[in-house]
C-alpha cells in the first residue's frame, strides 16, 4: 500500500478518533462551563464543540481556511495574526490547534496578546511520549519507505506536555490544571479498543504521564507594579515615629516631687 496522509477531520471518524473525540469533548465541557466573561474563541478543529457548555454571550469558531463540510465558522483568519484587539478575549480554546499550526509558538504568543489579564487558554494535544506517539513514529518511518499510512492525523509536530508548559510559562501564563487521558493501545478497530477498556483506569493510576492525550488550562497573569512618589519616605517616618502615651501615676510609679508636710 502506498503512503497515505489522513486529515484530522477524517481521522475523527475512525474508531480511535471517535474514542479520542469523546474524551476531549468531556474535558472541554467540564473545563469551560464555569469560565465567565463576555468573549470566547475556539481556534480550529470544528469536530470538537469546545464551547458548547460555556455561557458567555459571545462565542465564536475561527478556522484557518474555509471548510464547507464542518459547522459554520464566524471567521476565517491566520491564527498567528488574530483580528482582535489586545486584551479583548476572556477565553481561547485550542483543540490540537498548535499541533496543526506551521508556527505554534507564534500562535500561542498571539493568544496571549488577545487575552485579558486573568483570561484563560485551554489546550488539548497528543502526547508523543505514549503508545500512540510510538505508533505514529513507526508509521511515519514506513511512510517514508512508501508503505502503510499514518496512524494519527497529519500534524506539523506533536508537542510534548512539559514543552507546552514551558512555552506557557515563558509567555507569562500560570498552569491552573493539567491531566492526561487515553491509555488504550494504538488499535484501529472498535473491538480491540473495547477489550482494552480497563486500561483507562489502570493507566490513570499507574502510568498517568503516558496517556495518548493531555489537557491543560492556563491563566494569563499580569504582574502589577505600583509607582511610589517621594511622599512614601515621609509616610514611613510618620508610621514608625514614637507617640507619647499619657498614663496615670500609680502605686508603683516613682513620684517626681516631694509632698508638702503642711508647714
Amino acid at each position: 500500500m502506498s503512503g497515505q496522509i489522513i486529515s484530522l477531520q477524517g481521522w475523527f471518524e475512525t474508531p480511535p478518533g471517535r474514542y479520542l473525540l469523546a474524551w476531549e469533548q468531556a474535558q472541554f465541557d467540564q473545563a469551560v462551563a464555569d469560565v465567565f466573561g463576555y468573549h470566547a474563541l475556539q481556534l480550529g478543529v470544528p469536530a470538537v464543540d469546545a464551547l458548547r457548555t460555556n455561557r458567555m454571550p459571545h462565542r465564536w469558531l475561527a478556522l484557518s481556511e474555509p471548510d464547507a463540510s464542518s459547522r459554520a465558522a464566524a471567521l476565517v483568519t491566520d491564527f498567528a495574526a488574530l483580528p482582535f484587539q489586545a486584551n479583548s478575549l476572556d477565553l481561547v480554546v485550542l483543540p490540537h490547534t498548535l499541533e496543526l499550526s506551521p508556527d505554534p509558538h507564534t500562535t500561542l504568543r498571539e493568544v496571549e496578546r488577545v487575552l485579558v489579564p486573568e483570561g484563560r487558554v485551554v489546550i488539548c494535544g497528543l502526547n508523543p511520549a505514549s503508545l500512540w506517539g510510538m505508533r505514529q513514529r513507526r508509521s511515519l518511518l514506513y511512510r517514508r519507505l512508501g508503505m502503510g499510512e499514518s496512524y494519527l492525523p497529519e500534524a506539523a509536530s506533536l508537542i510534548g506536555y512539559w514543552r507546552m508548559r514551558d512555552w506557557l510559562r515563558l509567555l507569562g501564563f500560570e498552569v491552573e490544571s493539567g491531566r492526561f487521558g487515553i491509555y488504550r493501545p494504538a488499535a484501529r478497530s472498535d473491538a480491540w479498543l473495547e477489550r482494552s477498556r480497563w486500561l483507562d483506569r489502570a493507566g490513570e493510576r499507574w502510568w498517568p504521564i503516558f496517556g495518548a492525550a493531555y489537557f491543560l488550562v492556563a491563566v494569563k497573569r499580569v504582574r502589577g507594579m505600583r509607582l511610589l512618589s517621594a511622599e512614601w519616605r515621609r509616610a514611613a517616618q510618620r508610621a514608625t515615629a514614637s507617640v507619647p502615651v499619657a498614663g496615670r501615676v500609680g502605686r508603683d510609679t516613682p513620684r517626681t516631687h516631694k509632698e508638702g508636710n503642711g508647714s
